[in-house]
């Protein structure tokens, strides 16, 4: 391939994309600027425009990861929800929403962390986080705040797992299965109008 026109050096999401993709398909031993410049179509002094460095982009790849898998799961436990069920359904959001939370993202940065003590750190600061809003969630919605924790648990570690175990379902089945997940983390069965709800906006109306 050519390289991009001359004079133009892309933008800092641009190289950021590209980061993403190698982190995500080969590990963060792969994210090197040379290899970025070839899947971009640009020289390498291109990258200095927009990153100090190797570690400035690295940096950058964590904050996009905290911002969009731990911002977004947080958000979507504070959204209006009139049961538990319906709170769980709004949570339940990010395990098939790749634009809510990407799996696949969290999985390398699970990978990266087992050499990077300080990204380790964060990742259990993240992993806090996430629990508490799903707890605070359950408490909101009346359970005391010991059962709030124990569900939040069972419920967070549960999606890690699928995530560490990179299990692949179909999402139609995943989808089928949400409502007994909900009863078993709650104790409660959603209406058949939470269900419709919810697989309305994944599998559409005609579903």
């Amino acid at each position: 391939m050519n390289e991009n026109p001359k004079g133009w050096r892309g933008s800092a999401d641009l190289w950021l994309d590209a980061a993403y993709q190698l982190l995500v398909t080969s590990g963060v031993e792969a994210v090197k600027i040379l290899p970025l410049a070839k899947a971009v179509r640009m020289s390498r002094p291109s990258f200095y425009w927009h990153f100090e460095d190797r570690e400035a982009l690295l940096d950058a790849l964590i904050a996009r990861w905290d911002a969009k898998n731990t911002g977004n799961l947080v958000a979507q436990t504070r959204q209006h929800a009139v049961s538990i069920a319906e709170a769980l359904f709004n949570l339940f959001d990010c395990w098939l929403d790749e634009d809510l939370f990407d799996a696949k993202l969290d999985f390398a940065i699970r990978n990266w962390a087992q050499s990077a003590p300080n990204l380790k750190t964060k990742l259990e600061i993240a992993d806090q986080t996430r629990v508490k809003a799903i707890t605070d969630m359950f408490v909101r919605h009346g359970f005391n705040p010991f059962q709030s924790d124990i569900r939040a648990s069972a419920i967070y570690y549960t999606q890690v797992g699928y995530i560490a175990m990179m299990v692949e379902e179909p999402k139609s089945k995943r989808i089928e299965r949400m409502p007994a997940y909900i009863e078993t983390f709650t104790g409660n069965s959603p209406t058949e109008s939470e269900i419709a709800r919810f697989k309305a906006r994944h599998l559409g109306s005609s579903n």
